[in-house]
Parts: structure tokens; C-alpha cells; sequence
């Protein structure tokens, strides 16, 4: 992981500067109005990885300069939740005198949440044998201490060892409502915890309360999924990642919700299942010929939406379109513009001290005259 030094001191300049340099970037789109939601300045990142160093006796956390590739001693992270912070200390000084459980570590990643739960993920260059199972077992015992919930995960060469649980309980607060949210190791979830609340609420507010379905495409764990169920009669979700899927459909029975069908598949097979080109088992248990879709939720990859994709949100009145790189954005609406303008837009500082920005935009279709 790289890593750049932060001053909490500049963060108001820097988040204006970003919203300056959107702001030319959304006129080519029409926008001449955003709404801007800012990051807590520090302590806001909920997971982390960070390679290890071995040093003689010692060992320790490094990054890298993501301009010289330096090498970065870190002992604290001020980006990090302040229990990743207590978790990275505790590791360390817990392997330190241990060699089955200092040899040939390599990496360490931290999720956290913030209903203070936790899952350490301990990386290897060697076979994990029943004595370091053992030890691994004390070490969590140890990391309980910090938190409500920890579970220890040990990987190495084609070998997955699990002390726990492979997931943890978030709580996501939206528009007054909390709703618990499965989060996986090793699958992706929202780094910013503050910022993720503030990007559904934003994207709730804009959904209104509908007659009609939803579809989402990259629906994840079920992060926007879960609180958009109750602003439209049912919701259709697909994800290809099957972890994903699987922490989605857990997380709607967790909360009690019953119109949500998630749908293992990726977004150019849904669009040509809906062609009636595409059958599968799948397909069929989901029966998705049942649903009047009007509004489409896109949260896709950095590379944006591709023109499969393209072509099948097309089919839809309205577009929700979240996206971590406003460059494929920008491209994606302009090639959208001849049918749709923007009626909002916001900017999400999920990344701090970086020059990445979550963007947002709602397009509705131009009428007919």
C-alpha cells in the first residue's frame, strides 16, 4: 500500500481545491451546482494493509512512497480508525518475540468497523501448520481485548486459515434508520465509513418513494441495496462476486427485508438475459421478467460503464450513477447526453489527501418534445 503524508491542518484547502478542479470538469456536463460532502480529517479509513518488515530483532509496518517508492516506517496510521491504530500496535508487539508467528510474515491488512468489530488478516510466505494455528489463537485472544468482535484470518500459498469468522457486522446509520451491513475479508467494501453513510443518504434522498423497481448493477454487499429497498416496490440487484453476493442476501434477511432479489451475474449477461438471449438457472429463479425497472443504480469499476452497459441503462428513466473516477464518468454521461440531462450532482471526499473523489450524478430522461 502507498502512502502519503497528511496534515489535518490543510484538509479544508484540499477538499476545496478538489471541488474547484470538479467543478470545471462537471461544466462539460451541464452541472454549475454540486452538492460537497466532506471527510472526518482523520481517523476515517476502516480498513488498511500494510506490508511488514523484518530488521534483525525487529519488525515493523512499512508503506511506500507512491512518487520514490521509499520505503515508510509506520507505528501509527493516522488515517486509520483508531482501532486499526490499537490492532496494528498489538500485533506487532504481540509476533515480535514469536518466530512461528514472525516467520516469513509479510503482510498484514485491518478491517474494521464502527460497530467495533474486527478482522486481522496475517499474510505468509510458508505453509500455516497446527503450531502456528495455536499461536494464532493466543494472538486473537490477545486482539479480543480491543474490541467487541475479532476474528483472525491466516493466508499463505493456496491455504486460508480462519480464527472466527470471515466477516463482521457493520452498522450503517441512514436517515435516521440503522441497518446491518455484512462485510467480508478479502472483498470490497467502503473504505470511508462517514463518507458511505453520506453517499446513501444522498442517493435515498434523490430516489424519493417510487411505484416502480430498481435495478442495481455492482450491487457489492448490498451497501446501497439495503436502504434503497425501502423507496422502491422491489429491488433487482446483480453482482458477480459470489463472497459479495453471498454477504448481500445475508444482510437483507439480517434486516428483516424481503423485496430485494440479488442475482449472481454480471451486467453484460443480465443485459442479454433481458434480450432474451441468455437462459440459465439463475436467470430463471430469479425470474426477472416480473420486474417493471424504471430507475438503474450503477456503482461500476474505476474504467466506468462500458458500451454493453451503456446500451442496457439506456432502457431506464432514470440513472443513479455513483463512481470513485469522475474521468469515465464525465465520459459516460456525455455519451448518455442526447437522452438524459443531470437534475443532481455531489462530490464525496472518500479519499482524503488523495486526488481520487467519489462523484454522483441523478440523470432523468428528457421528455419526448
Amino acid at each position: 500500500m502507498t502512502y502519503k503524508a497528511i496534515d489535518p491542518s490543510d484538509y479544508e484547502q484540499q477538499l476545496r481545491r478538489k471541488a474547484e478542479t470538479i467543478a470545471e470538469r462537471f461544466k462539460e456536463i451541464g452541472v454549475a451546482q454540486f452538492d460537497t460532502y466532506r471527510s472526518e480529517p482523520i481517523h476515517y479509513r476502516m480498513r488498511a494493509e500494510f506490508r511488514v518488515w523484518h530488521e534483525g530483532d525487529d519488525l515493523y509496518y512499512i508503506m511506500f512512497n507512491p512518487e520514490t517508492r521509499e520505503k515508510i516506517r509506520k507505528d501509527e496510521f493516522l488515517p486509520g480508525s483508531q482501532l486499526i491504530n490499537q490492532l496494528m500496535q498489538a500485533v506487532r508487539e504481540f509476533v515480535l518475540d514469536k518466530p512461528v508467528l514472525r516467520n516469513k510474515l509479510f503482510q498484514v491488512d485491518f478491517l474494521t468497523t464502527t460497530s467495533n468489530q474486527a478482522i486481522v488478516s496475517v499474510l505468509y510466505h510458508r505453509q500455516l501448520d497446527d503450531e502456528w494455528r495455536a499461536a494464532a489463537e493466543r494472538l486473537r485472544q490477545h486482539l479480543q481485548q480491543l474490541a467487541e468482535v475479532v476474528h483472525l484470518v491466516g493466508r499463505a500459498r493456496k491455504q486460508k486459515v480462519v480464527l472466527g469468522s470471515e466477516s463482521v457486522i457493520e452498522n450503517v446509520q441512514v436517515n435516521g434508520k440503522v441497518y446491518q451491513s455484512i462485510q467480508t475479508e478479502n472483498s470490497f467494501t467502503q473504505p470511508n465509513a462517514g463518507i458511505n453513510e453520506k453517499m446513501i443518504g444522498w442517493v435515498t434522498q434523490h430516489s424519493g418513494s417510487t411505484d416502480h423497481d430498481l435495478l442495481e448493477l455492482y450491487c457489492g454487499n448490498g451497501n446501497f441495496t439495503l436502504p434503497l429497498a425501502d423507496h422502491f416496490r422491489q429491488v433487482l440487484a446483480t453482482e458477480i462476486s459470489k463472497s459479495s453476493v453471498a454477504a448481500a442476501r445475508e444482510s437483507a434477511t439480517l434486516n428483516n427485508i424481503d423485496n430485494v432479489t440479488v442475482v449472481r451475474m454480471s451486467a453484460e449477461d443480465f443485459s442479454e438475459a433481458l434480450q432474451g438471449r441468455l437462459t440459465s438457472r439463475r436467470i430463471e429463479e430469479a425470474d426477472i421478467g416480473r420486474f417493471d425497472c424504471r430507475t438503474v443504480l450503477v456503482d461500476p469499476p474505476r474504467a466506468g460503464l462500458d458500451e454493453l452497459a451503456l446500451s442496457l441503462v439506456r432502457r431506464y428513466s432514470r440513472i443513479i450513477y455513483v463512481s470513485c473516477n469522475p474521468e469515465t464518468l464525465i465520459d459516460n454521461v456525455k455519451s448518455l447526453s442526447d437522452e438524459f440531462y443531470v437534475s443532481a450532482a455531489a462530490i464525496f471526499d472518500q479519499f482524503p489527501y488523495t486526488d481520487h473523489i467519489e462523484s454522483g450524478i441523478i440523470l432523468e430522461r428528457k421528455s419526448a418534445s
